[in-house]
């Protein structure tokens, strides 16, 4: 059996081998490689840099000089040139039409509706029957009445009889008391008769006037069986038909039909304090009805309360349109235009053109290639337009889009007149 060597006994291929010693050229070039790949990145690094901080110039050079154009550029406008204007001012209001006149007939005699003539959208004349009325009991009373009146003046007749008779007794005896073929105290019985039956004269004369009045009395009562109209118009509403009973009663009467003058209209319109001051009765008006396109219904301003609401500070006031041909009606909504003269001469802008900022509403005009900032003193604000009466000069060329940022004494030019 072989015995394995010892650990200090060595197989000749592991005897050992003599020690190298390091190559000094080989660690001269290491370290020289080592060197340049530092003195590489280091380069690379500050290429990179040097770019970034060159493109970070550019771009700070090329803000700068776009500010520098901005700042320096001038700002092209539009302008037109301004002029006072004093022609009448054209007002358009909403107004809302009405009948003319209008009524509610009640019932001024208790019955039954006998007869109707009309219904609503009946147009009638003045004094046109519209209805009957069926008052037996107010007939009755009126016979009645004319009766005991011809009784009365029965009792008249009768009465002036007595007189006669007592005014010849009294005569009489009063002459043949002076020859003394009569006593004294006849004479003074007989004109003491005729004393009383002349009071009773009267009397009877005073009850035919009383019994006259009531006859009258009824007479216009029965009258109010026929209902008729009180002017011309139309029906536009009825509460009552045949058989329908009715009451006169002056707290709770029966209402029979309404009656409306429209031949004629009133429109009535509310005038802003602005425009009441040049307001004048008698002003010419034109009233417009949107449904209708193309119509126009020429009118006056016939009357104005001439006092204004506290609450809105406007006034109102009324047209008076003819209607004869019908083709407007009470309630219709209508437009009413107004030509009313200026109290003094304004100037129109056009609202693009002004500037609403704190320093409040402003507008720009050019002058030699300013821009020059006026403040404006507004008249009327039209919503297109804008009055003005203080802030600009007929003759000022207004700038129509002032640019954001307006300074008053700015540079501006103006864009050239297209050639046609």
């Amino acid at each position: 059996m072989n015995e394995m060597p010892s650990k200090t006994e060595l197989l000749p291929n592991q005897r050992e081998q003599p020690m190298q010693s390091p190559d000094p050229h080989r660690e001269r070039r290491r370290c020289r490689n080592r060197r340049l790949l530092g003195l590489v990145a280091v380069a690379g690094l500050a290429l990179l840099v040097g770019l970034g901080a060159h493109r970070r110039a550019e771009r700070e050079a090329s803000a700068d000089a776009i500010l520098a154009a901005q700042r320096d550029a001038v700002p092209v406008v539009r302008t037109m040139a301004l002029r006072a204007e004093d022609t009448p001012r054209d007002i358009e209001l909403p107004g809302s039409t009405q009948a003319f006149d209008t009524a509610t007939l009640y019932a001024r005699a208790t019955g039954y509706i006998a007869k109707r003539y009309v219904d609503i959208g009946s147009r009638v004349h003045a004094g046109a029957v519209l209805a009957v009325i069926a008052a037996p009991d107010l007939d009755q009373q009126l016979a009645q009445a004319r009766a005991q009146l011809v009784q009365l003046q029965a009792n008249v007749l009768k009465a002036q009889a007595d007189v006669k008779v007592a005014y010849d007794n009294a005569w009489r005896t009063a002459q043949t008391a002076k020859g003394g073929w009569t006593s004294q105290q006849q004479a003074d019985v007989d004109r003491d008769t005729l004393s009383a039956d002349t009071a009773a004269l009267a009397v009877a004369r005073a009850n035919v006037v009383a019994q006259q009045a009531d006859v009258d009395r009824l007479v216009q009562l029965t009258g109010f069986e026929q209902v008729v109209a009180p002017f011309d118009g139309v029906i536009t509403s009825r509460q009552i038909d045949v058989g329908s009973l009715v009451t006169a009663n002056e707290n709770s009467g029966t209402p029979l039909f309404t009656i409306a003058h429209t031949s004629t209209l009133r429109v009535q319109i509310y005038v802003p304090q602005e425009d009441y001051f040049g307001m004048q009765d008698g002003d010419e008006a034109d009233v417009t009805v949107p449904e209708l396109p193309g119509r126009v219904f020429h009118g006056r301003l016939a009357r104005n309360a001439n006092a204004l609401q506290s609450d809105t500070r406007t006034v109102l006031a009324e047209v008076d349109v003819k209607n004869k041909d019908g083709t407007l009606a009470p309630g219709v909504y209508t437009i009413v235009h107004l030509h009313e003269p200026r109290q003094y001469p304004v100037i129109s802008v056009p609202s693009q053109a002004i500037i609403f900022n704190d320093a409040g509403l402003q507008a720009a005009v050019y002058d030699r290639g300013v821009l020059h900032l006026r403040r404006l003193n507004v008249a009327a604000d039209n919503g297109a337009t804008v009055e003005v009466r203080g802030g600009l000069r007929a003759g000022d060329r207004l700038i129509l889009n002032p640019p954001i940022g307006a300074t008053d004494g700015m540079r501006v030019t103006t864009a050239p007149t297209p050639v046609a």
